[in-house]
């Protein structure tokens, strides 16, 4: 009988919950297990992982084969090198030795990306200030040029009104020189 750990779906429509379980490869995906490992809610923000040390160790041992998206969980949990390491037969110490190097090797790069992540934010936000400089400049450029545009066309307009000063100025020299007489 081939075992393999696999995701069993559980939950609603559209609310995906998984079980981690070991199973004969026969069996359809959410048929009847031979046991639970742990389980994997993709809707919580990170995703929750929960895995049963001992019995993926347990299951491994025997000759379990893990599918790939499960493989990938046992590796973030660092089940697969601890397991690797008893295959190899190293003794407990070393086992917690090297499993204390490997976490130490993810925590940093754990920080290398976030850090990464906070430049990217800071020179997306940059550049956002960049784009915004310039379409202020574009718009006060294109206000300048509404303006000019504006008195351009305001000198042919004060002619008339320049005539119609000229004319009642005339009137009132004409009223004014009509008084005298």
């Amino acid at each position: 009988m081939a075992v393999k750990l696999r995701l069993l779906r559980m939950g609603k429509k559209k609310q995906p919950f998984y079980r981690i379980v070991a199973i004969d490869s026969r069996k359809r995906r959410d048929g009847k297990y031979l046991e639970k490992i742990g389980h994997y809610n993709p809707l919580r923000k990170p995703a929750e992982i929960i895995i049963d040390k001992e019995k993926a160790l347990k299951w491994l041992d025997r000759g379990a084969i893990p599918t790939d998206t499960v493989k990938s969980f046992l590796s973030q949990d660092g089940l697969l090198m601890e397991w690797d390491l008893r295959k190899k037969g190293f003794d407990e110490e070393r086992i917690t030795s090297e499993l204390k190097k490997w976490e130490t090797i993810q925590l940093e790069n754990q920080k290398r990306i976030e850090a990464e992540s906070a430049m990217k934010k800071r020179e997306a936000d940059k550049e956002m200030e960049r784009q915004a400089r310039e379409l202020a400049k574009q718009q006060e450029a294109e206000a300048k040029a509404r303006e000019s545009e504006k008195q351009e066309e305001e000198p042919s307009g004060e002619a008339p009104e320049e005539e119609a000063v000229a004319e009642k100025s005339q009137e009132d020299t004409i009223s004014q020189e009509e008084k005298q007489e």
